[in-house]
């Protein structure tokens, strides 16, 4: 019996040391050395840095000023991007994730850009560097003329803003889009393309007096036609003074000249003689252009000894239009001024009236005409007024 029981609980025992072995096997061994899953042994694969790659690639030479520089990361976030040419930044934005950031504006040409970047994610921070240069356009557009632009001038409440390009505007749209005008009593205006290098803006209505206007060509980088670029951006103030506009009627021989709406001076005057279409005042609406003191004004398409020659000097003069009309001083005349129209088709005013003209007008001041039958042309001098807006505006390359 004894014997017996020996040999009954060996196995047990035996079961129990073969237990402990398999739970030993499973639950521990942290410890032990070389353990599939413990300690150094263990650890989980590294977390990669942020990847960040640069558009366009470091090294690149002629890129067009028109291309998009694009900052990706991957694994990470953006945190911040710089893109600049001789100290000049590149505007940009983020996408919403951070992960990509693009440019908002055309690159300067002829320049060496470097872009620097910055990202962090779970696997750490991380940094890179790009540098490219843009192409050399073969032609280079640039301002050459910004009418009004000179420096302290105060000008009227008709003023248009005329510009003048080096080269020829194939891309209008494009050129147009980075015209700016910024006004402190902001009016609804359009750009009017005359031929491929002139563009003239004129507002809907006069511009509200007393304010500045700023007008910007933001040129650099954009391209204007086939291998053609802006150069640079082009800025200038423009001062409007006050409201001056002068009302001169042809049949009562009178111009009423108000300020602020204000009637400020009353002038008896001789407007032309009319016997021909060339000695025949024009109505509308015209802008004073330009100013002598004296002027010698000399019958066009006539020599010396012709019928109806003359040759004058004339003193305090101020132009209206490009076919030959001024307001001046005609004291030869003062005896028919407020009577009757003896003139060549010039507004003739007493010396010292004339002279008060002269001294208190600014270019793109109000002269309305009214009273004859030969109209002024729109791009009679400065007569742009003359056009209804509606159709001046189907000149821009902008509107439809």
């Amino acid at each position: 019996m004894l014997s017996t029981g020996s040999r009954s609980r060996w196995p047990i025992a035996g079961v129990a040391v073969v237990l402990t072995a398999a739970l030993s096997a499973c639950s521990g061994g942290s410890d032990a050395p070389g353990s599939a899953g413990g300690g150094s042994g263990d650890a989980a694969p590294a977390v990669p840095a942020p990847k960040i790659a640069i558009s366009p690639a470091t090294g690149s030479a002629k890129v067009r000023p028109d291309k998009t520089v694009i900052v990706t990361a991957a694994d990470g976030e953006l945190e911040e991007v710089t893109v600049q040419a001789g100290g000049k930044k590149v505007e940009g934005e983020f996408d919403p994730t951070h992960t990509k950031w693009t440019s908002k504006e055309p690159l300067k040409p002829s320049a060496k850009y470097t872009v620097s970047a910055k990202a962090t994610g779970k696997g750490g921070p991380a940094t890179a560097t790009s540098s490219f240069t843009t192409l050399k356009p073969k032609v280079g557009l640039e301002v050459v003329d910004v009418t009004p632009g000179i420096k302290g001038e105060t000008v009227g409440i008709g003023m248009p803003i005329m510009v003048r390009f080096n080269a020829p505007v194939q891309d209008k749209a494009a050129v147009e889009q980075a015209l700016e005008v910024d006004a402190e009593k902001p009016v609804k205006g359009a750009w009017r393309w005359v031929d491929d290098k002139y563009v003239i803006y004129r507002t809907a209505k006069y511009w509200p007096a007393h304010q500045k206007v700023k007008f910007t060509a933001h040129l650099t980088g954009v391209k204007a036609g086939p291998n053609t670029y802006g150069l640079e951006d082009h800025s200038t103030t423009i001062k409007i003074g006050a409201a001056w506009i002068s009302s001169v009627s042809t049949r009562t021989h009178m111009m009423v000249v108000r300020r602020d709406g204000k009637v400020v001076q009353t002038m008896k005057i001789s407007a032309g003689k009319g016997d021909t279409r060339e000695y025949t005042t024009t109505s509308g609406i015209h802008l004073t252009m330009e100013r002598g003191n004296p002027v010698t004004m000399i019958s066009p398409g006539k020599k010396e000894g012709d019928p109806g020659y003359y040759k004058e000097v004339v003193n305090h003069a101020v132009r209206i239009s490009n076919s030959g009309e001024y307001v001046h001083s005609a004291p030869w005349s003062v005896g028919s001024q407020g009577r009757a129209n003896v003139s060549h088709g010039c507004v003739n005013a007493s010396p010292s009236q004339a002279k008060w003209f002269y001294d208190n007008f600014h270019r793109g001041d109000i002269v309305k005409i009214v009273g004859t039958s030969r109209i002024l042309e729109w791009d009679n001098g400065w007569g742009f007024w003359q056009m209804p807006f509606s159709k001046w505006k189907q000149g821009s390359a902008l509107e439809s």
